[in-house]
């Protein structure tokens, strides 16, 4: 690809970007109102509640970790190089995704869902009323922080290995609506999460992999 054609490409892509963001903008009223129509009064009661906080519980950054460090064990006692690589990549892209996206949703002052008609939805930034929103979790929806640990966990896996990565995209996908169904995040929040999360994983995902490539090409000089 020459660097016309390159250049037109990444323009069509950061337009069709831009129109899918813009998307899933428009549809944070509509899914609120059908996903709280739903519910009804009892919900914070229903098995399907305690189900959806479960989702988030498994699907956030600790459990994930532990259970990637039980993969890489099992790798590394059946010295499968390819695994060990594979987890080192969606632990690391996870661990980024979700920083850049907690470091951002601690800044946009966005209103959680589950906050409306007690708060006005909005963006509100780092201070709203003479108060520092920072670290206050009414405030703090944009972009979600669970979404882009799940989808960054997943997104490295599937990039490595398509079979194994359509079943860790789908639990990912759980997290991203568990937090839409609680309340917790607009569609908004989990989709731009899930592009942030697949940018991260990409990058990541090609390093370790050219790093694992170099580092086989020595063992063979080596050989």
């Amino acid at each position: 690809m020459n660097q016309k054609a390159t250049l037109v490409f990444l323009a069509i892509s950061a337009l069709l970007t831009g129109m899918a963001v813009w998307g899933s903008f428009q549809l944070d009223g509509p899914v609120r109102r059908a996903v709280v129509a739903s519910q009804g009064k009892s919900w914070k009661k229903s098995p399907a509640y305690r189900f959806h906080s479960r989702v988030r519980v498994w699907g956030d950054w600790p459990p994930l970790m532990a259970a990637a460090a039980v993969g890489l064990g099992l790798a590394r006692w059946k010295r499968n190089r390819k695994w060990m690589r594979i987890l080192v990549a969606a632990m690391l892209a996870s661990t980024l995704a979700g920083i850049v996206a907690n470091s951002l949703r601690l800044t946009t002052g966005r209103t959680r869902p589950r906050e409306s008609p007690k708060i006005e939805q909005g963006f509100y930034g780092l201070r709203h009323n003479g108060e520092w929103l920072v670290g206050n979790p009414a405030y703090n929806s944009f972009p979600s922080g669970h979404t882009a640990t799940a989808f960054g966990f997943a997104a490295a896996i599937a990039i490595s290995s398509p079979a194994w990565g359509g079943l860790a995209l789908a639990a990912a996908a759980l997290v991203a609506w568990s937090s839409i169904a609680m309340g917790a995040h607009h569609p908004s929040d989990v989709f731009v999460s899930f592009l942030l999360a697949w940018v991260v994983a990409w990058v990541v995902t090609r390093a370790i992999l050219r790093w694992g490539n170099l580092d086989h090409d020595k063992a063979d000089n080596h050989g």
